[in-house]
């Protein structure tokens, strides 16, 4: 017997053709985070193989320019906090500990913007993501990622 296997493209086109379903931002992000902590995981543990010390992860969450409804996430290691962005979440392995640390999570531009015109109306469990939104567009997060890299605000000088 043939394997019955719909692919990635024809799911995609079927939705698409479908009437459009009204999600909230947080069950958009539930729906995609299906595998997300065994993958976060796994980039850890590959990752820390080389660099046994503290370290960071950026997920950064990407749509498909020709399928607009499918979304995947990209497990990026890094040594140095990541500049805050749209549609990214950032961790911190602690090494001592062996803890992965979250640190962040911005949505999409879209709904930040929408995140911030509601916040009067935002609904409980969406109060967190409007924090991290508040704070990325006030700067309070590109201050925090300058902190974890130890850099310091000193006064510029040309040499």
């Amino acid at each position: 017997m043939e394997d019955l296997k719909e692919t990635v493209g024809k799911v995609a086109l079927d939705l698409m053709s479908k009437e459009p379903e009204v999600t909230t931002v947080i069950d958009q992000q539930r729906a995609m985070q299906e595998d997300y902590l065994e993958e976060l995981t796994e980039c850890v543990m590959e990752f820390r193989k080389k660099h046994p010390r503290d370290f960071f992860v950026t997920v950064l969450t990407k749509s498909e320019k020709l399928m607009p409804n499918v979304f995947r996430n990209y497990f990026v290691p890094r040594l140095s906090c990541p500049t805050p962005n749209y549609d990214q979440a950032v961790y911190r392995y602690r090494h001592e500990d062996e803890e992965i640390e979250f640190i962040w999570s911005i949505p999409c531009r879209e709904a930040c913007f929408y995140l911030r015109e509601n916040a009067a109306h935002v609904s409980s469990e969406e109060h967190e993501l409007l924090q991290y939104v508040i704070a990325f567009s006030d700067g309070t997060l590109y201050h925090l990622c300058r902190h974890l890299n130890s850099e310091y605000d000193e006064q510029a000088q040309v040499v």
